[in-house]
């Protein structure tokens, strides 16, 4: 199979091109760091993908998935926010989001059961204090997920999944204490914060066939934040 990775460079989306390559599929991988796992079924291309082009693909190729990593925390108060951190925010998690699958559509409709797999965050069901850019456009993306899903059943499968805070690069200053780390595990109900792995996990599941009546779904792999409360 051939999986199309965008950001696959680091946090959950090495540990997905991890698992994928491992199970011999072509991950073909656009970021602009090179991803730390190397080996012959991983190839990289260096991009920026909200302001550079995509390569175009050869004519017989077969697109199998795609998943979306890019995203950001830019957490503010809102009278701190600028239309500009807005922007950024929407530029990055959902015009990327739609320049990609528009990109690679083509292929992935050449594909007898392709899936799509997109990133919210917790933070658009729970309402979080300084969340509000991120939580915009992430909410942004689950509306691109479902209008997609339906637009484009049933030969390719949206889904997306919302994690509440992964011990990732791009969340290490949540997490760069012990204390940090320890009253975020307390705020969970399962009584830690998510691995990268957790959320590799549930994207690996989303691709392959074993999901194949699943589409339109946002998916909370938050710990129980989004759903529940402990006393």
């Amino acid at each position: 199979m051939n999986y199309v990775i965008i950001g696959g460079s680091s946090g959950i989306s090495e540990a997905l091109v991890s698992k994928l390559s491992q199970a011999s599929h072509l991950c073909y991988c656009f970021s602009r760091t090179k991803p730390k796992v190397e080996n012959n079924q991983i190839h990289h291309t260096q991009i920026d993908v909200v302001n550079d082009a995509f390569p175009d693909l050869q004519n017989d190729m077969v697109i199998n998935g795609l998943v979306y990593f890019p995203g950001s925390i830019n957490l503010k108060p809102f009278h701190r926010l600028t239309s500009e951190d807005f922007k950024n925010e929407f530029e990055i998690n959902v015009l990327g989001a739609v320049k990609s699958i528009q990109h690679f559509l083509p292929a992935m409709k050449k594909s007898t059961a392709a899936s799509i797999v997109l990133f919210s965050t917790v933070a658009v069901t729970t309402g979080m204090s300084f969340h509000a850019s991120i939580a915009s456009a992430k909410g942004a993306v689950e509306g691109l997920t479902r209008s997609l899903a339906a637009e484009l059943a049933p030969k390719i499968r949206v889904n997306c999944i919302a994690p509440s805070l992964v011990n990732t690069p791009l969340a290490e200053k949540m997490l760069n204490t012990e204390e940090k780390k320890s009253a975020s595990a307390k705020r969970h109900p399962l009584g830690r914060f998510g691995e990268s792995s957790d959320i590799a996990a549930m994207t690996e599941f989303l691709l392959y066939e074993n999901a194949s009546w699943i589409t339109g779904q946002i998916f909370h792999v938050d710990g129980g934040m989004s759903s529940i409360k402990t006393f």
